[in-house]
């Protein structure tokens, strides 16, 4: 086994990833909350939102088109298969936001052994109107009971949260500037559902595969938590710092 990984180091490793990613949410929830007033979408949709505005604008409707294409897509691909049609006026359950921790399926491998891992990565996110984190809507999915109508709701607020955030690009630069990122992309258990994360500039690394399938066996357990990067941190640089180093440079300042 890797000396770095031994079992007291792992302990410690395992503490300060922990530590470490409990600031990083406290931090991102801080911005989170400030940047709420930016994310409504009655504020881009109007009239379309219960609760809206009465009139009827210009940019509202070519949003709402915008919102009915993403919608579409998502609504009728698997494992949904919701009817594409968007009916208005939609409730919007607000603007507050939370952060999911991203789990991924791993297969730690070691001596032919192969053993299905899930994986959480502590410093990257998914981001989703409260209330519908991924979570909650996994739950909905494996409800036989469930209804289109509940399922089209999860649906349109993962939709809105992806228009909100192509109309607001100044609220990603926010973020970007405060060293987290903020990327849109899938997830194979939810189709063409669009899909946000925010991720920590912070490094994690996920362990050699015997340091894997030893922690699960030990904890009887099969998830594994990504540890932080150590040598990562220390290699981090300050975007800021680089650029004001260069114009000291281009003024002539040694």
């Amino acid at each position: 086994m890797d000396q770095r990984y031994t079992t007291e180091n792992l302990l410690v490793l395992r503490k300060l990833t922990r530590a470490v990613a409990d600031l990083l949410r406290g931090q991102m929830h801080t911005y989170l909350s400030a940047l709420a007033p930016v994310m409504r979408p009655v504020a881009l949709l109007g009239h379309y939102v219960q609760g809206g505005a009465k009139e009827v604008s210009k940019d509202a409707v070519k949003t709402f088109q915008e919102l009915e294409n993403i919608y579409g897509s998502a609504a009728a691909s698997r494992p949904f298969g919701l009817l594409k049609e968007l009916r208005t006026p939609f409730e919007v359950s607000g603007s507050a936001l939370e952060l999911s921790p991203v789990e991924y399926s791993y297969q730690a491998t070691i001596n032919g052994h192969s053993k299905a891992v899930s994986i959480t990565s502590p410093f990257k996110w998914v981001l989703s109107y409260a209330d519908f984190a991924p979570a909650r809507l996994r739950q909905l999915l494996l409800d036989k009971h469930r209804t289109d109508t509940e399922t089209s709701r999860f649906v349109l607020h993962y939709c809105l949260l992806q228009l909100v955030l192509s109309k607001q690009p100044a609220a990603g630069q926010v973020l970007e500037d405060l060293k987290f990122t903020i990327t849109s992309g899938r997830l194979p258990e939810f189709g063409e559902l669009p899909i946000i994360t925010v991720a920590s500039l912070v490094p994690a690394v996920r362990p050699p595969d015997d340091v894997i399938i030893q922690a699960t066996e030990i904890a009887g357990r099969d998830t594994f938590e990504e540890l932080i990067d150590v040598e990562g941190v220390r290699a981090m640089r300050d975007p800021l710092k680089d650029r004001l180093e260069e114009l000291l440079k281009s003024h002539g300042v040694a």
